[in-house]
């Protein structure tokens, strides 16, 4: 018997600002560090749609970010989309525990025969043509493009060395991070552009103030990567990164780092229940430690074509639909009208989901992430298995086998989570222990008792001749030790 647990990652990863793989570069003395990104990545052959997550936290005012991109994006390039798409895909890809029941071996079923019942982006506020003016001045920038798309202020900068764009932010009002020079040079060397937005304060609170909303860019590029290198400018430490990535092929792998699948399908001791969150950071940083900190780990890959039936094993929420992977960039979906017996629309064209989730930092990660896309389509998910055991009564002898098994794979369950988390498990040793006060010590039947054999019904009847020939045996040595008795007592006498 199976059931799902709904228990994602709430609390594993903490997202305390707006992390886009780029750097931060607030107003006045604003510090806000990367923590953890979230990005989807559509590729349809050169063509590409990278969505940013947006859970900034903090005063909008203050908020401002680069990101470096390949080409001079226009305007038809730049949307905003649902930040809830990210939710449902993390929800739905996240690794999961699932549930299974033992059935008690001494229960005997019962049977019953049941009877049959019956609003158009803007052009941005005046207020950039000052930002204009000072693109003038000899900083080695130029302004390709400025927009405004939905609470963003937008604008593409071109720029033909470091320093002079780091200059070019400061004079501009951005606090630039320690380090921005370094890492703008190689970005700048290859002839990227970069891609800079802060919020527009009016359209924001015309918005509701709600949330932010994350940005969706579309390009066309040969170039398969995720700059990384610009958010360690003013990183508090590691990041990570969630990326959710969609293909027409297979998975998605990584070509300068290594791709290792996390620790799956482990049987769990059942409190991990209460503490999944806690367990799962724990297992990830475990296994980042373990294999050096300098790869990037699958945690989920499954087709997710339109026409496909099963989506997850187990599922723990619903699977992208049309709409969401199209909202997500995949475009390469082709309608083929309407099934003739469910009413619904039928499409045609492959999906395949992977999830990848990698900790960065400058010392294990100095170059950015580079892609490629693979005719793989294994399924692969982080899944950990809760076994509840049987109840009622064990006093059969298969019931008392299942005790004593019930034991050891405790013991395994606790051992393998010390394993996975690094954690002292001496505190759970009862865990172990719980059952053993039903296992009944007594010899079973049909076993050896000093040196007489006991038969027992059905025996073979080879199995009964040799059990006898050693009764016979038996009795004709003690006969002879009495005899001999007798005789040495006669001689005395």
């Amino acid at each position: 018997m199976k059931k799902v647990i709904a228990l994602f990652l709430a609390g594993v990863i903490t997202v305390n600002g707006y992390s886009f793989c780029g750097f931060y570069v607030a107003k006045a003395d604003v510090k806000l560090f990367n923590k953890t990104s979230q990005v989807i990545i559509a590729k349809n052959g050169e063509m590409q749609t990278v969505t940013m997550s947006s859970d900034f936290e903090g005063e909008v005012k203050d908020f401002a970010m680069v990101v470096p991109v390949p080409v001079i994006l226009e305007e038809k390039d730049i949307r905003t989309v649902n930040r809830l798409l990210f939710d449902k895909l993390d929800t739905y890809s996240a690794p999961r525990l699932v549930e299974y029941y033992d059935q008690n071996p001494c229960y005997k079923p019962v049977y019953y025969d049941y009877a049959r019942t019956a609003g158009a982006p803007k052009m941005a506020m005046s207020k950039a043509e000052n930002v204009e003016m000072e693109a003038k001045k000899d900083y080695g920038v130029t302004i390709e493009a400025k927009y405004t798309v939905g609470e963003y202020d937008i604008l593409i900068l071109s720029a033909k060395e470091s320093g002079g764009l780091e200059q070019w932010l400061i004079d501009n009002d951005y606090k630039m991070p320690v380090g921005a020079k370094e890492v703008l040079d190689p970005y700048i060397k290859t002839n990227m552009k970069f891609f800079v937005c802060k919020v527009n304060l009016d359209n924001y609170q015309a918005n509701g103030a709600v949330p932010l909303k994350p940005l969706q860019i579309t390009y066309k590029s040969p170039k398969f990567m995720l700059p990384i290198r610009l958010g360690m400018a003013n990183a508090n430490g590691p990041q990570d990164l969630i990326i959710y990535m969609y293909s027409q092929t297979g998975r998605i792998e990584t070509t300068n780092y290594r791709t290792a699948l996390i620790p799956t399908d482990f049987k769990v001791p059942l409190f991990v229940q209460g503490e999944f969150g806690e367990f799962y950071r724990d297992l990830y940083n475990k296994a980042h430690s373990r294999e050096g900190k300098n790869v990037v780990f699958l945690e989920y890959a499954w087709e997710v074509s339109p026409m496909q039936n099963v989506f997850c094993d187990p599922c723990v929420g619903d699977p992208p639909m049309v709409q969401d992977l199209k909202e997500a960039g995949v475009d390469w979906l082709v309608s083929k009208g309407r099934d003739y017996h469910t009413g619904g629309n039928v499409y045609d064209g492959k999906v395949f989901f992977t999830r990848m989730h990698v900790t960065y930092d400058r010392e294990h990660f100095p170059q950015d992430l580079m892609f490629q896309e693979t005719p793989n389509k294994q399924t692969f998910q982080g899944r950990y298995v809760l076994t509840h055991p049987a109840s009622g009564d064990f006093s059969c002898d298969k019931g008392q086998t299942y005790l004593k098994d019930l034991s050891k794979r405790r013991w395994n369950e606790l051992y393998t989570y010390q394993w996975l988390t690094g954690r002292d498990i001496t505190k759970h040793y009862d865990y172990a222990k719980e059952y053993d006060a039903f296992i009944e010590d007594k010899p079973a039947q049909g076993k050896k008792q000093g040196g007489f054999m006991l038969l027992s019904e059905g025996e073979s009847n080879g199995n009964q001749n040799n059990n006898m020939l050693v009764f016979v045996v038996s009795l004709i040595t003690l006969a002879g030790v009495f005899f001999a008795l007798s005789r040495k007592r006669e001689q005395k006498n």
